[in-house]
């Protein structure tokens, strides 16, 4: 295959940008929107509404949490989805949840299977990190990957994968993956912590092209 070189006068005369260069292409993280906490109770992302888009657009969506800091000590980080024309942010879950740990001090560390924030059918909130630190250095930073939120026919997985420096100096990571159990569209999706506010933090929400 020949190899095809360009120079300043080739790129000059380009009338339309590279899939690749537009974030059009395949697999393309595109930006949707970014929420910055301030002692914040609820950060939201609802279809339509401040610019979200969260339909058949993109049949994967991904939110990232960048030092999200709670106001409170041990508060725990959750989410919760409603589907279109819900409120109250209620639906179905079954989840399942690991804890992976070691401490500053390096005498204790381990991996379990964690009861305590999987769910069975439940409607609460899900909770995807828990007991970080409110000190001033002290935050969670991850991910949480939602699959095909529009679709009508399947129920909606997701996987969140979230490292936490917990309020009694351990590094804490949190793989928990799960599905709402619904096969109506979700089209919105909430994160709190179960005590106080979410003070300070940033969570930025992308959708990601299959075609």
């Amino acid at each position: 295959m020949a190899l095809v070189k360009y120079n300043d006068r080739s790129l000059r005369n380009l009338t339309t940008q590279p899939a690749a260069v537009t974030g059009n292409s395949p697999g393309a993280l595109v930006h949707i929107k970014t929420l910055t906490a301030s002692s914040s109770s609820t950060l939201s992302f609802v279809d339509g509404s401040d610019s979200v888009v969260l339909d058949s657009t993109y049949p994967i969506y991904k939110f990232e949490f960048i030092n999200i800091h709670p106001s409170a000590n041990g508060a725990e980080f959750l989410f919760q989805g409603n589907a279109v024309g819900g409120s109250g942010f209620n639906e179905t879950i079954t989840s399942t949840a690991v804890e992976v740990f070691h401490n500053e001090s390096g005498d204790t560390a381990g991996i379990s299977y964690s009861a305590y924030f999987d769910k069975a059918q439940g409607t609460s909130f899900q909770s995807i990190a828990g007991n970080p630190g409110n000190g001033n250095d002290e935050s969670i930073s991850g991910t949480l990957t939602l699959f095909n939120p529009s679709s009508t026919t399947f129920v909606k997985h997701f996987i969140s994968s979230i490292n936490d420096y917990n309020n009694n100096d351990f590094s804490l990571y949190f793989p928990i993956a799960g599905y709402f159990n619904t096969t109506s569209a979700i089209d919105e999706i909430q994160f709190k912590v179960d005590t106080g506010n979410i003070e300070t933090g940033e969570i930025i929400m992308y959708g990601i092209k299959d075609s």
